[in-house]
């Protein structure tokens, strides 16, 4: 599992013109699921993003989590973070998980961050989507579940 971790003062994700989930300041997600991912790997995720210190506290400094500071999640499916671009010039994402796979653990994820006490607003699995982000930093920070 991978995921592209950023912080955001604000986000939405919009599909045909209509907002299907915002946030006002959190974390913005983007989560690819490989064939290998188990529940194992869904439940060591969200309790990484839930405990990660990204925010800062009173003197600056990187201390807080999300779950510290009354954050939220925007958590978007992203299948092409498995994609293979080591040969050839279009990708091959040959590593990502067939959709029944991938989806029952995107949405087992978004389950075990709710589980935290975070709120949680997604896109929709499998739609074109239109994400928004005013990335705060910036921080940005991939994590893999496999490393």
């Amino acid at each position: 599992m991978k995921v592209v971790v950023q912080r955001s003062k604000a986000a939405s994700v919009t599909i045909n013109g209509d907002i299907v989930g915002a946030i006002e300041h959190g974390l913005v997600l983007l989560v690819g699921i490989t064939h290998e991912d188990t529940k194992a790997d869904v439940k060591w995720m969200a309790d990484k993003i839930a405990g990660l210190r990204i925010f800062e506290d009173e003197n600056e400094k990187m201390n807080l989590s999300i779950q510290e500071t009354g954050g939220e999640i925007l958590s978007v499916s992203q299948f092409t973070l498995y994609g293979d671009c080591r040969n050839g010039r279009r990708p091959n994402f040959m590593a990502a998980a067939r959709p029944e796979q991938a989806e029952a653990l995107y949405e087992a994820f978004n389950e075990a961050l709710r589980n935290t006490g975070l709120r949680v607003a997604t896109g929709r699995f499998g739609a074109m989507m239109d994400v928004q982000l005013v990335n705060w930093g910036p921080v940005t920070l991939i994590i893999d579940s496999k490393s």
